[in-house]
């Protein structure tokens, strides 16, 4: 169906942050498949892992235990400090668990209307609950009826957080992501999550984090909230957890960790063997090779040589971010750098139609991100002097 406006190249090998395209062509990867491939392309730990778990068994159901589920979910509460975790495809299932899950807990505490706070400028997803929670009217328009339940205050606002708390009894949860990617690479105060964290606390709703996009280390911590002196009560995870194998998870502490019951919810294929395989490689390969510091310090190195290159650009607003994930908003729209990027043999993104987006895998090097940075703060500059 025409549901992607594809660019004009088709890419058939990939190494590392480098993908080979049908006519030979080579291009350096400054977004790794959307914040997905964060151990690059064909790691040959990854390719083992499903060759030795494809050659192994593929897929059961989740009818029957499956070890390297089990395997998985023990690592991952680890690393974030919570008690149980739901396994599904996407980032977009693992939010509607999210929703669902704190719908369940509002009417279990003896809230008929349960409802969500939701962020400006957010993206969860595309599916109808995650749309809507979403503040984003291209993603929504032509999809009316949207799904009530959900209240929307700006992004990085404690003061309207607090304000619908004492006018609204329904509210049960909030979701919100701890850096805004697809709003435009939006950074929070410092102190933000901690004040979400304790009004949650205060009102006993659940802080219900969206990491598909900042979390596996993108932000040079394993998770985002990390960052902050916090816990979520839910966390959400997709993209770089299989390093392009579709996985998605859903974890819980605490009381939200108690509320699904079997038959409250199901997927058939979330956390399969393969899915597992390639997720358990990818958070063994991160530990082992320091990826994390890496990805702390080479965005920090990143984002200091574009504000040296574009430092005397009026049109570059700020250049923001945390670990490899970083945003340039420009004063303009600047859609077709995309393409032009592209003919200079470079993967970027721009998302929220001003601002110019690099994920790069957490493998890249820094000669790799010069060479990202050299073409990227030229096509700036020339598109500027336009």
């Amino acid at each position: 169906m025409n549901t992607y406006s594809q660019l004009p190249v088709t890419f058939i090998k990939g190494e590392g942050v480098w993908l080979w395209d049908d006519q030979g062509k080579r291009y350096l990867d400054a977004l790794a498949g959307i914040a997905v491939c964060g151990l690059g392309h064909c790691h040959p730990q990854l390719a083992k892992a499903l060759c030795e778990q494809a050659g192994t068994l593929i897929h059961t159901s989740n009818l029957y235990h499956i070890d390297k589920q089990e395997k998985l979910a023990t690592q991952l509460t680890g690393l974030a400090g919570m008690d149980n975790v739901y396994f599904c495809n996407s980032g977009a299932e693992a939010n509607e668990t999210a929703i669902k899950l704190a719908r369940l807990y509002g009417h279990n505490s003896g809230v008929d209307l349960p409802s969500i706070i939701v962020m400006e400028r957010s993206f969860h997803g595309r599916s109808m609950a995650t749309l809507t929670a979403s503040g984003n009217r291209k993603v929504q328009a032509g999809f009316e009826p949207l799904l009530t339940g959900f209240v929307r205050v700006p992004y990085n606002n404690l003061e309207a957080v607090s304000q619908i708390a004492v006018s609204n009894k329904n509210i049960v949860a909030v979701l919100v992501e701890p850096y805004q990617g697809e709003g435009g690479v939006n950074i929070p105060q410092k102190k933000y999550l901690q004040g979400l964290r304790e009004i949650c606390d205060q009102y006993d709703w659940l802080l219900m984090l969206d990491e598909v996009q900042s979390g596996i280390g993108r932000s040079g911590k394993w998770f985002a909230f990390q960052h902050s002196d916090i816990k979520p009560d839910i966390m959400t995870l997709a993209k770089g957890l299989g390093s392009g194998v579709a996985i998605g998870a859903c974890l819980a502490r605490g009381a939200a960790a108690e509320v699904f019951k079997p038959g409250n919810h199901a997927s058939t294929f979330g956390g399969n063997p393969l899915a597992c395989a390639a997720a358990i490689t990818t958070l063994d390969v991160i530990a082992e090779d320091s990826l994390l510091d890496n990805a702390m310090k080479l965005g920090a190195y990143m984002r200091q040589r574009f504000a040296e290159e574009l430092a005397k650009e009026l049109g570059v607003v700020e250049i923001r971010g945390q670990g490899l994930m970083i945003g340039i908003e420009l004063s303009k729209s600047c859609g077709d750098l995309v393409k032009q990027a592209l003919a200079q043999g470079l993967l970027i993104n721009v998302t929220s139609d001003k601002v110019v987006r690099l994920l790069p895998a957490l493998v890249m090097r820094q000669e790799e991100a010069d060479k990202a940075i050299d073409i990227t703060s030229k096509l700036i500059k020339d598109f500027l002097a336009d």
